[in-house]
């Protein structure tokens, strides 16, 4: 809104300071009286119009400040002279053309940053498809939260893809940060849906997507992640974890880090025929779900450089909806580190329904 007016179905209390200012500076001096040079004051308050409001509404407080200067001079006779006074009044009109700019300059980024993020919007559904609720006698939730104040993508992933040998799942980090990352995390996601369906083992779509990192990604990068299939009658999961953060079970024996025996390494490090990647069985009951989550969950940090208790926080502690336990869980992050993520942090839960 070019007028600035936004402040009439908002922040309408800081359009308002300006004048307020500008009545407070016209004030002290009337009752200052003479000898009191406050006249400079009026300039704060187009000043501080250009940090909230729009260019229009920025020269409108400063046509204020100019006719405040000039009623003040009237009812307190000459106390200046003319030259100082053409002065101030040059003072107050460049102020405001100042601050009009920079308001227009503001308002231009302010619209191309909502641009970007709808952008990033549209990249992270495309990217970061919505799970399904429930498949079968399994219900499933996700979430992500980015690093990165003005982005929502990042380099974390999770998929679940719907095959003939039940749901497969992917949650995944990409090494790197950045667009880097991203893309990383955009090729192993793509290779992923596609060895999913392709596929007829675990370890054969971990090798597919390898392939496809081995060619589309340089010699240093590589994902970490945890592959998984869940059984069509949902009795079981089967998992393969490639150097990634172990998945947590929860349930009434309290949350516990499912630790494989071997694990295999990280995807896209071109060794899919030297490593035999061997998937270990994860039984699945009601009430005792499976988070895979990436390492902005495990290592995440307060003010202190303390971890974040994961095995030992209140949300896990009594399962509840997926989806309102996830609520939970990036809220009691949010509170723990007590500022933006130091790291991208996805989130799949995984719970069999009652029969």
């Amino acid at each position: 809104m070019g007028w600035g007016l936004r402040a009439l179905t908002g922040d309408w209390a800081l359009f308002v300071v300006p004048f307020i200012l500008l009545v407070i500076v016209g004030l002290l001096r009337l009752m200052l009286g003479r000898g009191y040079g406050l006249y400079p004051l009026l300039a704060i308050g187009p000043a501080f119009a250009a940090a909230v409001g729009g260019p229009v509404y920025t020269l409108c407080v400063g046509g204020v400040a100019l006719g405040a200067e000039a009623l003040l001079s009237y009812a307190l006779g000459p106390t200046m002279l003319v030259k100082d006074h053409a002065v101030l009044f040059l003072a107050i009109i460049g102020v405001s053309m100042c601050g009009a700019l920079a308001s227009y300059l503001r308002r231009r980024r302010e619209r191309e940053l909502a641009e970007i993020r709808a952008v990033a919007d549209v990249t992270q559904r495309v990217l970061l498809r919505p799970v399904p609720d429930r498949v079968g006698p399994v219900r499933l939730a996700a979430r992500y939260l980015s690093a990165s104040t003005w982005a929502r993508v990042g380099g974390d992933l999770y998929a679940a893809v719907t095959t003939a040998h039940g749901v497969r799942l992917i949650v995944g980090d990409a090494e790197g940060k950045g667009l880097s990352a991203v893309r990383e995390a955009a090729t192993a996601m793509g290779a992923f849906r596609a060895a999913a369906d392709q596929a007829s083992t675990l370890g054969e779509v971990a090798d597919l997507i390898e392939a496809t990192l081995d060619r589309e990604l340089g010699d240093e990068q590589f994902i970490t992640a945890v592959l998984a299939e869940i059984k069509p009658d949902g009795s079981n999961m089967e998992m393969i974890n490639c150097g990634h953060p172990h998945p947590l079970q929860l349930g009434p024996r309290g949350p516990y880090l499912l630790e494989p025996t071997d694990c295999s390494p990280p995807l896209g490090l071109g060794l899919p025929r030297l490593t035999e990647r061997i998937p270990y069985t994860v039984p699945l009951r009601p009430g005792e779900p499976v988070l895979l989550y990436t390492d902005g969950l495990s290592e995440a940090r307060n003010r202190a450089g303390e971890f974040f208790p994961l095995t030992d926080c209140t949300s896990l502690q009594t399962p509840t909806d997926p989806s309102v336990l996830l609520n939970r869980l990036t809220a009691e992050v949010a509170s723990y580190v007590h500022h933006q993520p130091d790291d991208d942090m996805a989130l799949l839960l995984i719970e069999r329904t009652a029969p």
